[in-house]
């Protein structure tokens, strides 16, 4: 197969001359074009994106870093930042960082070093000095779904204390008052966020609970099983729980379920992201809508921005949680 070398030695000019026809350059000759056109065609050579961007010095793609793109909510992300990239002519690479600090950061390098001079980064493992240091070097660097003071208009996020507020004052204005927290085990922003949402509900409206009201569990439907299990075993009084996410909500419920406890009547349940599992679990799920579609958007237009070094908006980078109502929560029986 035919190189950018190969094409070079055959026009009998330099690789920066073929990748300047590769790219249009202005600065290409006719003589060069003609030349260079010449030996791609009698070669079959088809350019690559590596030799595109020898000019540009951009690969012509958005990279972005989840921890996981099999997980919906990261699958939505993408998507979003997907659709602005291809308004621009642009193609994405897609990091997964599993919350851990090395595969982060091996991700993030991969992606720089493949001339991704926008990123969209999805990071809880890196520390904020290792991922400032990295805005530092990458100029269309953002920040989604975690706040740095010292790049704020960099950051894009949600207020995760105020969602969960709003989902634990939703049940106290429900009358219930024996609300558990099914929590992330994670060590994260959020996590913690949540937690805190949810305390300073109960206690701004003089609710006071044991720790053993919360129970932590992998973020996803298996550890919602294992908290709501580990609630139940421990006869929690409860008449509410709150859930760190939709797919804990979602294995809380089928815990309950089996043991049969039924929600709303028994035990009002409270999700959070409304994901699409949220409108498909019975009873569908009342929960806290996390606009991630129209954060990533945002995101992905604010890095392209800040790689041309363009004027960025003012707009608002903290996004508001809502509360959507469906039926797993109901007044609490005298």
């Amino acid at each position: 197969m035919a190189t950018i070398k190969d094409v070079a030695r055959e026009a009998g000019v330099s690789i920066a001359t073929v990748s300047r026809v590769i790219n249009k350059s202005p600065k290409a000759s006719k003589a060069s074009v003609e030349s260079v056109t010449k030996a791609m065609t009698q070669l079959g050579y088809r350019p690559n994106a590596a030799a595109k961007a020898l000019v540009s010095q951009s690969s012509n793609t958005v990279g972005v870093l989840v921890s996981d793109v099999s997980d919906p909510f990261f699958g939505t992300l993408v998507k979003s930042v997907d659709s602005v990239a291809h308004e621009h002519g642009k193609h994405i690479l897609i990091g997964n960082g599993y919350h851990d600090p090395e595969q982060e950061r091996k991700a993030i390098e991969l992606l720089i070093n493949n001339r991704c001079e926008a990123l969209v980064i999805h990071s809880k493992g890196l520390s904020d000095e290792e991922l400032l240091g990295y805005a530092k070097e990458v100029k269309g660097l953002v920040v989604i779904n975690r706040h740095i003071p010292e790049i704020a208009e960099r950051c894009i996020s949600l207020d995760n204390y105020k969602g969960a507020y709003l989902a634990t004052e939703y049940l106290i204005r429900h009358g219930h008052k024996k609300i558990a927290c099914v929590a992330s085990s994670h060590n994260i922003e959020d996590s913690n966020q949540r937690v805190e949402g949810y305390l300073a509900a109960l206690r701004e409206n003089n609710i006071s609970l044991p720790d053993n009201y919360i129970e932590y569990g992998e973020p996803d439907s298996d550890g919602g099983e294992v908290a709501m299990t580990n609630l139940l075993t421990k006869s929690v009084d409860i008449t509410a729980v709150v859930a760190y996410n939709d797919y804990m909500a979602a294995g809380a419920l089928s815990v309950l379920d089996e043991n049969g406890l039924k929600v709303p009547e028994q035990i009002s349940m409270m999700g959070f992201d409304d994901g699409l599992i949220a409108r498909y679990v019975s009873p569908r799920l009342t929960t806290i809508r996390y606009p991630i579609a129209m954060m990533a958007e945002r995101a992905a237009h604010l890095a392209l921005n800040l790689a041309k070094a363009e004027q960025t908006s003012t707009d608002a980078m903290v996004f508001t949680p809502t509360l959507v109502r469906r039926n797993s929560v109901e007044k609490v029986s005298n």
